[in-house]
């Protein structure tokens, strides 16, 4: 009997790691970008800027190919308002939990996307850095119109190499 819930454990992971599922995204299905930035503190208003430069041109181009795009964005700062290594992680972690993730937008700072990005390419999911808002958006968009619309996690994963 103590294999039964370590099989429902192992079949659950699975099914996290799969991303859109066996079949891919249906047309029309929705799939979320997470978004890791300080949003308070001295670093708040780049966070938020780029925050909402990607809900803007995912918003423009949501529905582009075949799919709704809707942006998570998730606060990387901890008390003292700048980002911490826990909150990053934390936020990696949040973005490998969701079966619909397809790509996550990693922090500003170098160094926060050292703690990220070995979280999310674990779980397949490409981590962007470095770029505007606008830019991420339109980096994911483009991967899934030349991959595979139908598997847009793997598209954006690939593209990002």
């Amino acid at each position: 009997m103590r294999r039964l819930p370590a099989i429902a454990i192992a079949l659950l992971v699975g099914a996290l790691l799969a991303g859109c599922g066996e079949g891919g995204a249906a047309d029309g299905a929705t799939v979320r970008v997470y978004l890791s930035a300080p949003m308070r503190g001295a670093e708040a208003a780049a966070g938020r800027r780029l925050c909402d430069e990607a809900r803007e041109a995912a918003a423009r181009g949501s529905g582009e190919a075949g799919l709704k795009l809707r942006v998570v964005c998730l606060d990387a700062s901890g008390p003292g308002g700048e980002w911490t290594l826990a909150r990053v992680g934390a936020n990696a972690r949040r973005t490998t939990e969701d079966s619909s993730a397809i790509a996550y937008v990693g922090e500003p700072d170098p160094k926060a996307r050292r703690q990220s990005r070995p979280i999310v390419a674990a779980a397949g999911i490409a981590e962007l850095g470095g770029v505007r808002g606008r830019e991420a958006i339109a980096q994911i968009l483009a991967a899934i119109r030349q991959g595979d619309a139908s598997e847009p996690r793997q598209a954006v994963f690939d593209a990002q190499g």
